[in-house]
């Protein structure tokens, strides 16, 4: 499965009611890291069924991240069961951002 996107109007349902854990990317188009990480989550959304990816345009929706306290970019946060559970910010090694989801979600 690809990634998918959300939006300040659909973040409740896209995330907050999902049935799995839901890693969200909070990202930008001119943000150099951002696009070095995005072939990384697509990979983990093609290889990881337990958990949903999706990315969050900071540019086009503005309320989620200031109410999730995003202060830089790439931030990505992890909810399961409509709780924040973990966040990290900057670029990771696929490996190192595997193990952190596994941790989290344990």
């Amino acid at each position: 499965m690809a990634t998918t996107q959300t939006s300040d109007a659909s973040f409740e349902q896209d995330v907050l009611k999902s049935d799995k854990p839901v890693l969200v990317d909070f990202w930008a188009e001119w943000c150099g890291p951002c696009k070095q990480l995005g072939p990384i989550l697509e990979d983990l959304a093609a290889e990881r069924s337990d958990i949903t990816v999706t990315k969050l345009n900071i540019d086009d929706n503005p309320q989620k991240p200031v109410e999730f306290g995003v202060r830089g970019i790439p931030t990505i946060m992890l909810f399961k069961d409509g709780q924040l559970q973990a966040t990290k910010v900057g670029l990771m090694p696929k490996g190192d951002l595997n193990k952190w989801i596994d941790d989290a979600i344990a």
